[in-house]
């Protein structure tokens, strides 16, 4: 499949980001991440782009696989700023008549797996296993670098979006037990 348009886009009604892809085939992807998938997913995938930008270059960055985490994410992190300079956020997301979905009704994303290929490329499967559900819907995609980070910059900037992480930070946390007072008193509503 040969990616030709990504759109990334938190959607408050549904509390889900939608992910649709189109293809230069005329075909369109449609997705669903959830809060869940999407909040374990960004550590994973800046994780794997890491060690993805580590691999890439032959023996004249062979020095780079060996570094530790914080010198790849940095590496990462400058691949991803000049990848970026030349994608084109500009462009609107276009569907046309002749679009045909892949899927009869959006994916609902449960399972992710990330692998590199020899060519360079990363490959993102994604499958849809619900319990009851007899038919399991799947496909894959493998991205070039620049789609890579395109991705993740996307899916990034949809997480901001939905505050889903900012929610996570001002959730209180239980308050810790103080062992000199002893066991808590139940507590009774009446």
């Amino acid at each position: 499949m040969n990616v030709h348009q990504l759109s990334i886009a938190y959607v408050p009604e549904q509390d889900r980001i939608q992910v649709r892809v189109n293809t230069k085939q005329g075909q369109e992807l449609r997705f669903w991440f959830t809060r869940r998938l999407t909040l374990g997913l960004l550590p994973l995938l800046d994780r794997e782009v890491a060690e993805h930008v580590a691999r890439q270059g032959g023996p004249a960055t062979s020095h780079v696989a060996a570094m530790d985490d914080l010198s790849k994410q940095a590496m990462a992190q400058f691949k991803r700023t000049e990848n970026l300079k030349t994608s084109d956020f500009a462009t609107p997301y276009r569907t046309t008549e002749a679009s045909v979905p892949v899927f009869d009704h959006p994916l609902l994303v449960t399972e992710i797996n990330v692998a590199p290929l020899p060519n360079g490329q990363l490959r993102l499967s994604f499958a849809e296993k619900l319990s009851g559900d007899l038919e399991q819907r799947s496909f894959q995609m493998a991205l070039s670098d620049e789609l890579i980070h395109a991705f993740v910059h996307l899916l990034e900037r949809a997480v901001q979006q939905s505050q889903w992480k900012d929610a996570a930070l001002a959730a209180p946390a239980a308050p810790a037990a103080d062992p000199s007072r002893g066991p808590d008193k139940p507590q009774y509503l009446n």
